[in-house]
């Protein structure tokens, strides 16, 4: 090995605990949510997190001493992210596992990126479609036949929970070329976007949960798991998980900490397992790799000779100005 194929140890070990931590974090969303739903609606269980989320990161704000947008443009755009990146795809996730293994939704959360191309190419225009894109699209295309194992049959509960969990994914793949078009660019952190658009998702919820799903439950009714799984999916999975990701996308570069996404589902997966006792049949596993294969491709992971520059070696990638804030 030459030096310069050799790994930079010291700044692999700046980034890769944290690294490690975000996908344990998001994987092991998919089970409070399993757990939230056996007492809550999933409306309520949105409401909940969303509004634990949205304090968390108020107070990083606060200690950061940043600010929330001021411009009414900004609100606006940020109303459309929060519905289609917060508020529908996490009530979509928690129907979902009301009829599917967390380990599942968890899979089905891995298929993003394969929405967000074709959306960003055909309809917000700000990506290219090339060969190496359209086959991994292909390739993912497959691997969501075989999850589904579509040959034996569609319908019933447990399909139409999957089809939720890909429902919450497409929403993800309208939120992320949507926030890229057009809130992006503004001069706002990362920590103060997301903080707007988990509160503009907090008062949408508050709006449609009471209509859809009659008043939440008061807190002290719930069960000890419940209040527990509520606290982690918001405190933990959205709020810390974001500071988390942002120091990852510093310290190793946006490309390398977007790679998470192949960790979550095993993470999901293991969970599941370990805790739930789930089991998967075998389409499911083989269908995400083929999943996993087909973003790979698609991002230019496979099939192409990257640069060989150590982590943390050139100049610091950009931090995105917001990305869904938890988007499990």
């Amino acid at each position: 090995m030459t030096t310069d194929f050799a790994p930079d140890r010291a700044a692999l070990r700046s980034w890769l605990p944290g690294f490690v931590a975000l996908a344990a974090i998001w994987g092991s969303s998919f089970l409070f949510i399993k757990v939230g739903v056996e007492e809550l609606h999933p409306l309520h269980l949105t409401l909940y997190r969303v509004a634990t989320g949205a304090v968390t990161l108020l107070v990083v704000l606060a200690v950061l001493r940043d600010r929330l947008p001021r411009e009414p443009r900004v609100w606006a755009h940020l109303t459309v992210v929060a519905a289609f990146g917060v508020a529908i795809p996490f009530t979509l996730f928690g129907y979902g596992e009301q009829r599917v293994e967390s380990m599942l939704a968890g899979i089905w959360n891995a298929t993003t990126p394969l929405i967000v191309l074709p959306l960003a190419v055909l309809v917000f225009r700000t990506e290219r479609l090339t060969v190496r894109r359209a086959v991994g699209l292909a390739l993912g295309f497959v691997g969501v036949l075989v999850v589904l194992g579509v040959w034996q049959g569609v319908g019933g509960a447990h399909f139409l929970g999957q089809l939720m969990c890909f429902g919450a994914a497409a929403c993800y793949g309208v939120a992320i070329p949507y926030q890229k078009k057009f809130v992006a660019g503004t001069a706002h952190s990362g920590v103060s976007l997301s903080a707007a658009q988990l509160l503009l998702a907090v008062a949408q919820l508050a709006v449609v949960a009471p209509l859809a799903a009659g008043a939440p439950p008061v807190p002290t009714d719930l069960s000890v798991e419940v209040v527990a799984s509520v606290l982690a999916l918001g405190a933990l999975g959205t709020g810390i998980a974001f500071v988390i990701n942002m120091r990852n996308i510093r310290v190793a570069g946006a490309s390398t900490a977007s790679t998470v996404t192949y960790l979550i589902p095993v993470f999901a997966v293991l969970i599941g397992a370990l805790v739930l006792g789930e089991r998967l049949t075998w389409h499911q596993p083989v269908g995400a790799l083929v999943v996993l294969l087909g973003v790979a491709v698609s991002q230019g992971l496979v099939g192409r000779r990257r640069p060989t520059v150590p982590v943390g070696v050139g100049a610091p990638a950009a931090v995105p100005a917001a990305e869904p804030a938890a988007r499990r």
